[in-house]
């Protein structure tokens, strides 16, 4: 029951789902929201936006092929070792290379 000076609960236990439950329905089921932002002056178009979200799980991301966050340094610590180790033997290479050209200097 409510009274004038206060609203129902939209959360409330009797009121059908719960915000954790919807949190979970989106997330595994998956959301996309997309959009498109046009400016235009006198029939000229200024300015383009296009807006896409994609909300879902891990899980449901790597089922849509969605897995960028995986090659990510700034986000993943294997990538970062990854890429950390791949630097590593870019820099032995050229340091063999600069040593070798020196050498070849030095004989001459």
């Amino acid at each position: 029951m409510t009274t004038p000076g206060r609203l129902p609960d939209p959360y409330a236990r009797d009121g059908g789902a719960n915000l954790a439950d919807i949190l979970e329905r989106v997330l595994d089921k998956g959301i996309v929201i997309a959009g498109d932002i046009r400016i235009n002056l006198l029939d000229i178009e200024l300015l383009t936006i296009k807006l896409r979200l994609v909300v879902a799980s891990v899980d449901r991301a790597r089922e849509m092929g969605i897995d960028w966050w995986e090659d990510d340094p700034a986000l993943s610590s294997r990538a970062r070792h990854n890429q950390l180790s791949r630097e590593n033997t870019e820099l032995r290479a050229r340091l063999a290379e600069l040593e070798g050209a020196r050498v070849e200097e030095e004989g001459s």
